[in-house]
Order: C-alpha cells, then sequence, then structure tokens
C-alpha cells in the first residue's frame, strides 16, 4: 500500500497507481540494451554466456541443490505448524477462485509450453545418455523418469509456493504492495521503500524475464517444428520472429482482459485440453503397463527423493550434464518464482496458508506424475520395443522440439493429435506471455490497492520486451543460450529467497505470539461479559439475537449508538495525550472506525461495518420488510472479528472497544518483553479497506 505521501488523484485526493520508476527504467534498459547487445553481437554475447554460466556451475552448483531443498522445508513446516491455520487475508476473507480454476491457473502459469516440450524429450534423453550408468537399459529407464520426477516435482514448486506465501501473506494480511520487497519488511523496516527495495524488485524482474523468455523460446522452437512438420513452413530465424510477434499479440490481448476473464478461461481450457490428450495416450497406448508404471515411478520418487535431490556428482560430476538439466532446472524453477509466485499470490487470497501450502505442492505434482509418468513412459516403451518413427529417440535428443509430434505419429488419429498438440502449445504459450506481462507490470509499478494491476500500456509494453528478448536469445544459441541465461540470472534471486524465508518466519512468530498474548488476555475480556451477564440483561440479548436490522436502522446505529461511544473514548484517549481519530465512510464505502496511533508500535484500529446479509428463512419479519438485513461486524487490524453489534447499547460498544484495546495493548506488552519490537509488522495508514475487503 502506497503512504500518504504518494501521488494524488486531483479528483477525490486518494492516491493513483503510478509505474515505479526505478524499478521500471532500471530494468526495462538493461533488458533492452542486453537484448540488442546479444542480437547484433551474437558471438561475443555467446561466449560470455558460456564463460559466467561454467564459473556459476563450477563456484554454486552445491548452492542450487541445498536452497532449493531448504525452500521446500520451509514451507511444509510453516504448513503443517500452527501458523497454517492464518489467513492469506483478513481473517474474514474467502477465496476469489474455486479450487478446480485455482488448480487450473496456477498449473498453467507455474509449467506451461514446458510440459509440452519435455514431456517426452527429458525421459527420452536420461534413458539413452543418462548421467552415470549405461543408456538404454531397464535400469536407465526407470532412473529416467526418477530424474524427470525430480526436475517436474515437489522441488520447484517449493519456490512457488515459498514466493506466493510470502506475497499474498505481506500484502493481502498487511497490506504491503504486491511486490518481491514487501517480504523484506522485517529485516529492513521502512528501507525496502529505497535503494534495498528497488535492487530486490530488480532482480526479481530480470530473473523473471529471463525465465519466461526462456519458456518462451522454447515453445518457439516446438511450434517451429510443428509448423514444419505439418505445412513444411521452414525452421528459420524469420519464422521464429513471426511466431514471436503473432503470440506477444495474443498474450496481449489476454492479459488486456485481466486475471478474471482471459487469463482464468485460457487456463481452464488448456488444462482440460491436456488432460484430455493424457488420458488418449493412456487408453490408445498399453493402459496396464502405463497404470503399472506410474505406481512404480511414484514409488521410486519418493523412497529415493532425498538422495536424488542432493545427488552433486562430486567425485566424477557430469558437468555438461549438470549445466543442462539439474542446475538448469533449479535456476530456472527460481528465475520464475518472482512470477508465478506474485501471480499465485493474486488469485489465492482468503486462502489460509495450509490449503495454500498444500494446494500448490500437492495438486500440481498429482497432475504433473501422471502426465510426465505416461507419456515418458510410452517413449521409452517406443524405443525398447522399436516400433515407431526410425531413429525416434536420436531425433528426440537431438532436436527436443520435434520429439512430441515424432512421438504423436505412433499413436492412433496422428492428423487430430498433432493439430491438439499445436493448439495446446500456442494456448500455454499465450498463458505464459499474458501472466508474464500482467506480473512484470505491477512489479514495476507503485499500485495503491493488492487487488489493482497495472494499465494496459505497460502490459503491452513488457509484452514486446518479452517477445524481442526471447528473439535474441534464440538467435544467439537457440536452447543452449537460453538455459545459460536463466542459471546467471536465478543465482541473484536465489538469495533473496532465503531473505524471503527470514522475514516470513519472523512475522509469523509475531502473529502467534498475538495470538498467544491474546489468549491471556481473555481473563479481563470474559469478566467483563460475566458481570454485563449478570446484570438480568438475557431477555435484552434474546431480543437482539432475533433482530434483523434494516440499512436505515444500521445507518441509525452507526449514528447513535456506535458514534457516541467512539467520540467518548476518543475524548478520554486524547486528554490522556494520545493521538487518536474517528473515520467515517461513505457509500460504497460505508464503515466508522476508531483510530490510535501507537508511535513505534502496531497502531490499534476498531472498526464497524454493516454487511449485507441474506434474511434467514426462519426470521419473522415485519411488514414491508425487505429480502435481506444488516450485521453491524466488528474489524481490527487483521480483519473480520466474525461477530455483531447490532442491539448493543452505547455502554456495550464503549465496554467492546475497550476489551478489544486492552488484548492489543497485552499484544504489544507480550511483544516487547518476549522479542523486542524490531520484528513489528507494518501500519498501513489506510488500511480501512484491508481490514474490511
Amino acid at each position: 500500500m502506497t503512504s500518504k505521501t504518494d501521488e494524488q488523484d486531483a479528483s477525490n485526493g486518494q492516491p493513483k497507481d503510478k509505474i515505479n520508476p526505478v524499478v521500471f527504467y532500471g530494468s526495462a534498459i538493461g533488458i533492452a540494451f542486453f537484448a540488442l547487445w546479444a542480437m547484433f553481437f551474437t558471438e561475443a554475447a555467446g561466449n560470455i554466456i558460456y564463460a559466467v554460466l561454467g564459473w556459476i556451475s563450477d563456484t554454486f552448483g552445491w548452492f542450487y541443490f541445498l536452497a532449493i531443498v531448504a525452500y521446500l522445508v520451509f514451507v511444509i513446516w510453516i504448513g503443517l505448524s500452527r501458523y497454517g491455520s492464518i489467513k492469506l487475508g483478513p481473517a474474514h476473507s474467502t477465496p476469489d477462485f474455486n479450487i478446480v480454476t485455482w488448480a487450473a491457473m496456477l498449473f498453467s502459469a507455474g509449467i506451461g509450453i514446458d510440459l509440452l516440450f519435455f514431456c517426452i524429450a527429458e525421459p527420452v534423453t536420461q534413458f539413452l545418455a543418462p548421467p552415470v550408468g549405461e543408456g538404454g537399459t531397464e535400469a536407465a529407464a526407470r532412473h529416467a523418469m526418477e530424474l524427470t520426477f525430480l526436475h517436474w516435482g515437489l522441488s520447484g514448486w517449493g519456490v512457488y509456493t515459498l514466493v506466493g506465501m510470502s506475497l499474498a501473506y505481506f500484502s493481502y494480511r498487511h497490506g504491503l504492495p504486491l511486490t518481491i520487497r514487501s517480504a523484506l519488511y522485517p529485516i529492513f523496516g521502512k528501507r525496502i521503500h529505497g535503494p534495498v527495495g528497488h535492487a530486490v524488485d530488480i532482480a526479481a524482474v530480470l530473473g523473471t524475464i529471463f525465465g519466461i523468455a526462456t519458456s518462451l523460446g522454447i515453445g518457439i522452437i516446438q511450434l517451429n517444428f510443428g509448423l514444419n512438420y505439418m505445412f513444411g513452413i521452414p525452421e528459420s530465424v524469420v519464422t521464429q520472429a513471426s511466431l514471436a510477434v503473432v503470440i506477444v499479440i495474443f498474450a496481449t490481448i489476454s492479459a488486456l482482459t485481466g486475471v478474471d476473464k482471459g487469463i482464468r478461461r485460457l487456463s481452464e481450457f488448456n488444462m482440460l485440453l491436456a488432460l484430455l490428450l493424457m488420458l488418449f495416450v493412456l487408453f490408445s497406448g498399453q493402459t496396464v503397463f502405463l497404470l503399472n508404471a506410474l505406481v512404480m515411478n511414484i514409488g521410486d520418487y519418493f523412497s529415493k527423493f532425498v538422495s536424488l535431490s542432493m545427488d552433486t556428482y562430486a567425485f566424477d560430476p557430469p558437468t555438461d550434464w549438470l549445466n543442462a538439466w539439474t542446475v538448469f532446472f533449479w535456476a530456472w524453477w527460481i528465475a520464475w518464482g518472482p512470477f508465478v509466485g506474485l501471480f499465485l499470490a493474486r488469485i489465492s487470497r482468503g486462502r489460509t496458508i495450509r490449503e495454500f501450502v498444500a494446494g500448490s505442492l500437492i495438486l500440481p505434482l498429482t497432475f504433473m506424475m501422471a502426465w510426465m509418468s505416461i507419456m515418458g513412459n510410452s517413449a521409452i516403451e517406443l524405443i525398447m520395443s522399436g516400433g515407431g518413427v526410425e531413429n525416434f529417440g536420436e531425433q528426440a535428443m537431438n532436436n527436443p522440439g520435434s520429439s512430441i509430434y515424432l512421438f504423436m505419429q505412433s499413436l492412433p488419429w496422428v492428423g487430430f493429435t498433432t493439430v491438439v498438440v499445436t493448439i495446446l502449445a500456442i494456448v500455454f504459450f499465450v498463458t505464459s506471455g499474458d501472466s508474464g506481462s500482467l506480473v512484470l507490470s505491477n512489479l514495476t509499478s507503485v499500485l495503491t490497492d493488492p487487488n489493482h494491476d497495472a494499465p494496459g500500456w505497460m502490459r503491452i509494453f513488457w509484452a514486446s520486451l518479452i517477445g524481442l528478448l526471447t528473439l535474441a536469445l534464440l538467435m544467439t544459441d537457440g536452447l543452449s543460450a537460453l538455459q545459460g541465461t536463466v542459471v546467471i540470472m536465478g543465482l541473484p534471486f536465489a538469495f533473496v529467497l532465503l531473505l524471503m524465508m527470514v522475514g516470513l518466519s519472523k512475522a509469523l512468530r509475531v502473529e502467534g505470539l498475538k495470538e498467544a498474548s491474546y489468549r491471556g488476555s481473555m481473563a479481563g475480556f470474559l469478566s467483563g461479559r460475566t458481570g454485563e451477564e449478570a446484570s438480568g440483561s438475557w431477555r435484552k440479548r434474546l431480543s437482539n439475537a432475533l433482530s434483523f436490522p434494516s440499512h436505515k436502522e444500521a445507518q441509525q446505529f452507526l449514528k447513535d449508538v456506535a458514534k457516541p461511544a467512539m467520540e467518548q473514548i476518543h475524548k478520554e484517549l486524547v486528554d490522556k495525550g494520545l493521538q487518536v481519530e474517528i473515520e467515517q465512510g461513505t457509500g460504497d464505502e460505508e464503515y466508522l472506525a476508531l483510530n490510535v496511533d501507537k508511535g513505534t508500535e502496531q497502531d490499534f484500529t476498531y472498526q464497524i461495518w454493516p454487511r449485507r446479509c441474506l434474511m434467514p428463512a426462519f426470521s419473522i419479519r415485519a411488514a414491508g420488510a425487505g429480502s435481506h438485513y444488516y450485521r453491524l461486524e466488528v474489524h481490527i487490524g487483521e480483519g473480520g472479528q466474525g461477530y455483531d453489534l447490532a442491539g448493543y447499547s452505547k455502554e456495550q460498544v464503549i465496554a467492546d472497544i475497550l476489551d478489544q484495546y486492552e488484548r492489543h495493548l497485552y499484544f504489544l506488552h507480550t511483544q516487547r518483553e518476549t522479542m523486542g519490537t524490531d520484528t513489528q509488522l507494518p501500519d498501513d495508514p489506510d488500511k480501512t479497506e484491508h481490514a474490511h475487503g
């Protein structure tokens, strides 16, 4: 959330969205310079890329292995811990998307075109040319699927889960901008708004755009072969440039329609199409063998997960293989972390941390295991049986973009399935490009609300720059250059992810401390309620429980009861030297709020929001009563508290405000005594929307 010093909209005095000039121009100019340099000085660019790649692989290869495991262990621990029940948003928020749509969107954005490219190419390559041992054997076939599952399984999704969980938590629960720097607030405090934050966001933008360019470059290679296979269109730079332009145009159109329309519908479509293609391969091939192989592959993957994840081949490292496969994949997942993580955060508001961790790890893993096992084992069995296209294995290894088209020739309805594969590639391609341009636009903007998106012209700009960079890398040395730059650009963000782990763990400790301190302060809260009940007010309470106020009555309550109660507390607190204000919203943002400034510690806010609800069927309705009534719900900094003030007297509202205020003071006391104040979370001066929304 931007502060009140941000640029103001002249029409209503509210902050408005704008670009972040340091991050936008710094990253855009750097990327454009690199792309032009790679296009015009191709040989020199290739030599430098491979020299830097060799140094990083030799020096930091072990770090990539260790970091990927650390990210995964961290997110699983958070999900299983007591913090798992915390919502990624205010306490009362609910998810924006159902589980099926959510799964389709996170899957399409998180993997996309690469699943088509590697589902045949990787198992075949690992089978024929494994990092150690003899290729072409039954043992090699089994190990090939272990490596494929490793590269596409839990490890990579741990990166996405870490970034998405961190961004959603800090943005939707604490009102910070939906950018990478927000996750580092518990470490750097307000310095995230200066050079430190700019550097972190630029690193995220660079990693993201090179990761996306790699995926789109892989997609272009595959589409170019498909067009050559179907229509005889030559495989050339001109064709690839034309494909880049066409895909950028479609991706821009989709991104301009927003998350709820274009990206959502395309994600659902290609998820369904991929599922149908997988089922076709399963039932048109050797079904029983493929199901047996799937069960075996799952068992091998989980039983050997730790040893596979830590196997750096230290005594005789196959350097070229590591750079092309495991190190490349770990860097690629990390480079895609800001992009997919921010997108996951954008679509996951209202889910608990435990739901988010379980969903983002288990749902994609389930489909990936089925997809890779069915497609990969079908291809391996084809090679071992000697059927299908002549020299299929060698062609799939040497020209990965051709692998899935060559594989489809061994199945029925080859003409139809080839068209389906091409459509699926294009749609996956577009969903990666559109969500990528949307995320890059948001990363380089200052948005007043995490639910806002950057303007359309920025999405067009970033989609065009993605296309330019993709083409530049393809001109340099095709797939090898794409892989090399990802390993290079992923390294800085790998260290940022470690800082995100520290920041999130510190913030969650404060959250847990707050919950514990609230329980510790409950004695006074309950004693107040007991005294209230002893006064003989049970008939009044029963009457309140059966009343269903209209909108007019809710407004009257705010005016005649709630506001005078807040004014009395306001006067007392001001007399004691505290800074206190009463806010009142109107129209669609109708609320009443009492805010107490606590200086360097977390401020106190008590808000009352009228919420329109359906009238229950059991209600005794007065003549002329409508189909809705209003609850006067209490919200504090963490969101809605779930209870209704309708029917309270002024004295009872005062008592409720004091109950919440005493709980907040007890939390601040416990925090000072237990942890100090260095782990405090930010206060958002415009938090009313976050607490309510």
